[in-house]
């Protein structure tokens, strides 16, 4: 499997953020995408996510679902947490494994994964910022997708935590995963 992008172009508030943009990333590959703010690394994991539109060039998913678009093969991680405070930790990750994966997915492993499950009853409006990063990564584990586009993932996170992440991005790239 191979994500491609080619001659991408992205326009952000009648602003060209870049243009001529190629890449390729493959099965067991990451790849890290580094510049300045604004130059629009954000921007790009949001257009393959699905969620900016492509200005120019196009985005391609070799070996994947050909019935099945890109972003649905793919999980975004971004600057946002996505938790609902209302909801229990245990609730937010079964309503997201839900809604991205089907009928009542198991959500325990991933809670181990993320090391929050001694917390699955707790209000997520009482997480900290590092433990509601934490949360969002258990998505991740929750759902497999073979694509995982993580946008500063180790904001927030503690040394420990930042070791765990590690350790679940070197497991999903040694199962022939990719991350961007």
């Amino acid at each position: 499997m191979q994500l491609r992008g080619n001659n991408l172009s992205c326009v952000r508030g009648e602003r060209e953020v870049f243009a001529g943009l190629n890449f390729r990333v493959s099965e067991s590959e990451a790849l890290v995408v580094t510049g300045r703010n604004g130059a629009g690394k954000s921007s790009l994991l949001r257009m393959i996510a699905g969620l900016v539109r492509l200005a120019g060039g196009a985005l391609a998913l070799d070996g994947g679902d050909p019935e099945t678009a890109i972003a649905e093969q793919a999980h975004y991680v971004g600057h946002q947490d996505a938790v609902k405070p209302s909801l229990t930790v245990g609730e937010n990750l079964q309503f997201w494994a839900r809604y991205l994966g089907g009928v009542n997915p198991p959500v325990d492993p991933a809670l181990e994964a993320a090391d929050l499950a001694h917390l699955v009853d707790l209000p997520a409006a009482y997480l900290s910022a590092g433990q509601r990063r934490r949360l969002s990564i258990a998505r991740l584990v929750a759902v497999p997708r073979p694509i995982w586009l993580l946008d500063e993932p180790t904001s927030a996170l503690d040394a420990p935590s930042q070791s765990r992440l590690a350790g679940l991005m070197r497991s999903h790239l040694a199962g022939g995963g990719m991350i961007v």
